[in-house]
């Protein structure tokens, strides 16, 4: 891996656990942290040809709910590091493709047929597809290693990527509505008009009760009790159908 690539690329190792991260910070931490008043039109999505191959894929393979959930990742996670991380830096683009394909292991053509967890499944095909398209192997590797990654949250020790780090604190804003308070209102107003949610808290719960149905040991089963077996409520669906900083949107 080329050194100069480490920081462009958002390799940048950064605390996995947000509460380190957000322990008496300048504009998150107490009762009324920052919210810049930025809409969506504010925060323009990347482009490029890769860029353009790569939504083009993820059009064809993920139904519409999925597709707009990855844009307003790229909206709600671009406007924290605005607002709360404003010294970081990382490729933009580099971002845009993990958020793009960071389902890509829900769809259809993925879910069912492999015995891999949709995350681990997703960031090969995600890896695959970047590199086809000539995009460079760091940025492949960045994108793939927070795919992988997106949904360690319980993990407290250790670092993680800046990527990965901005991509699961976005992903868990728009599936559960936690630390919604550090983007602005009008921000998630916006958005949702520009990508609509159209049902994605049922939408996401059944995916989620599909994959623990279809693999019981998949890493989603992580945020249920152990030993979980089908017929037990999934706590994760239970989280997410209860997001209700959202549901005004859905």
């Amino acid at each position: 891996m080329s050194r100069d690539g480490v920081a462009f690329y958002g390799f940048t190792a950064v605390p996995r656990d947000p509460d380190v991260l957000f322990k008496d910070h300048p504009t998150a931490s107490g009762p009324n942290p920052k919210q810049d008043l930025f809409t969506v039109d504010d925060l323009p999505l990347p482009d490029s040809t890769v860029v353009r191959a790569v939504k083009e894929f993820v059009k064809k393979e993920l139904d519409e709910q999925t597709y707009n959930h990855s844009h307003r990742v790229y909206i709600y996670g671009t406007a924290l590091v605005k607002t709360h991380f404003p010294s970081w830096t990382y490729d933009n683009e580099t971002y845009y493709l993990s958020c793009l394909l960071h389902d890509i292991g829900t769809a259809e053509r993925f879910l069912a047929t492999t015995k891999m967890s949709f995350e681990f499944k997703g960031a090969i095909v995600a890896r695959d597809l970047i590199l086809q398209q000539g995009g460079p192997e760091d940025q492949a590797d960045s994108v793939c290693d927070a795919i992988i990654r997106h949904q360690d949250i319980f993990v407290k020790g250790g670092n993680i990527t800046m990527v990965g780090q901005i991509l699961q604190l976005a992903t868990i804003l728009d599936n559960v509505g936690i630390r919604a308070n550090l983007i602005h209102p009008r921000l998630i107003e916006t958005t949702t008009a520009a990508f609509p949610r159209k049902g994605w808290s049922e939408h996401f719960g059944r995916v989620i009760e599909k994959e623990l149905a279809l693999k019981p040991w998949c890493h989603t089963s992580t945020f249920e009790v152990p030993n979980w077996k089908e017929g037990v409520r999934s706590n994760f669906a239970t989280d997410v159908r209860g997001n209700d900083v959202m549901r005004p949107f859905d």
